[in-house]
């Protein structure tokens, strides 16, 4: 039986770890070739030796995403590789503790650190989607996932900036879904929860025992159950599926 993404051609940034790790372990096993990316090369390596040591076809990226041309150079290496580019998950992001504001309330960030995080989590991944978009618009199609976050959907205290970035990428998904639907590019975001990486450790170090008595399935996500998501949503079955924002956070945001 065929996989899910069998014959595509996929990019994942923030694919040194975590939720871009597994989701780029999952797409290659779903039958994609795989373009790795991340500003770390060692997080790359590791990832792109674990879907070729299974079977997979895989090559690595290194950029910046908040810089235009390594971002443009990225795009363009991938489509050199593999000819096309079907699939785009812009994941890649940064949290308040790795700008120094972690536990900061909204007027205690300093102004470095809120443009850090709106350079990283929005900017990024906007200069991802502008060289995605045309590449797609250029071969008739494709399907784009960004990683927002339920801090993209509701206030959470102490992470004004990062709430602020996910906010706006869920506008970005949600505008160029609109723009880009007659093109056959599908926009949408995953909205991941407390998920189990290394970007929730210091909070859950803080706050984790509060945090989980208001998850109902009582246990934080594991980076497989995001990438799940986001493989459907690039995949043919989520054909009639465009600038939805998908929630995953074992019903926290419903209570």
């Amino acid at each position: 039986m065929a996989g899910l993404l069998e014959g595509k051609t996929a990019l994942i940034t923030g694919g040194g770890r975590g939720i871009g790790r597994a989701t780029a372990l999952l797409f290659a096993k779903e039958g994609a070739r795989v373009a790795v990316a991340d500003i770390a090369e060692d997080g790359i390596k590791e990832t792109v030796a674990l879907i070729n040591a299974a079977g997979g076809q895989a090559m690595s990226a290194i950029a910046d995403m908040t810089k235009t041309d390594q971002v443009a150079n990225m795009v363009a290496a991938v489509v050199k590789a593999y000819g096309r580019l079907d699939c785009a998950f812009n994941n890649a992001g940064i949290a308040a503790y790795q700008v120094g504001a972690g536990g900061k309330k909204t007027a205690d960030w300093t102004e470095d650190a809120f443009d850090r995080m709106i350079a990283v989590n929005l900017k990024g991944v906007w200069l991802c989607m502008r060289s995605e978009l045309e590449q797609m618009a250029r071969q008739g199609g494709g399907a784009i996932v960004n990683t927002a976050s339920i801090a993209g959907v509701i206030g959470i205290p102490t992470s004004s900036a990062y709430v602020a970035s996910k906010h706006g990428v869920i506008g970005l998904t949600k505008t160029a879904a609109i723009e880009y639907a007659k093109q056959g590019i599908r926009v949408n975001a995953v909205c991941p929860g407390f998920i189990e990486t290394d970007m929730t450790r210091e909070v859950m170090s803080r706050r984790g025992a509060e945090l989980m008595a208001m998850v109902p399935v009582g246990r934080m996500g594991k980076p497989e159950d995001i990438a799940e998501t986001v493989c459907w949503l690039c995949s043919d079955r989520a054909s009639y599926v465009n600038g939805a924002s998908y929630i995953t956070d074992g019903g926290f945001t419903a209570v």
